[in-house]
């Protein structure tokens, strides 16, 4: 199965970025996308994703993963597969370590003020 990357940053309506450094290895064209992110907050940043999908073509279908589902919604999300659902509070941020880049997998919350 190919995988690509996808960046989300310049379909946001909140950013102004001209470069888009997504990297699409196959026509995604009536192929299922299956979109996975570290933390869904209020859902602006999956919604960019979709938002570049489809400016790739038209996928027969896309589905969601995330490790972690903190809630806030902006946006009108369904998450498919969800690693583990963690309410917070709007000020808290997530962070998320995976083994294969960070050498430990964790997930803090912390209080930035």
């Amino acid at each position: 199965m190919p995988v690509g990357e996808l960046d989300a940053k310049p379909f946001r309506d909140d950013m102004k970025v001209e470069e888009d450094t997504t990297v699409k290895p196959v026509d995604i064209t009536e192929r299922d996308v299956n979109l996975i992110d570290d933390v869904l907050y209020t859902g602006r940043t999956i919604r960019a994703a979709i938002d570049n999908s489809v400016s790739l073509g038209r996928p027969a279908r896309i589905s969601l993963a995330v490790l972690v589902d903190r809630g806030h919604r902006e946006e009108p999300i369904r998450v498919d597969y969800v690693g583990k659902n963690i309410p917070t509070g709007r000020f808290e941020e997530t962070e998320v370590q995976v083994g294969e880049h960070d050498g430990k997998d964790s997930i803090s919350i912390v209080d930035p003020r």
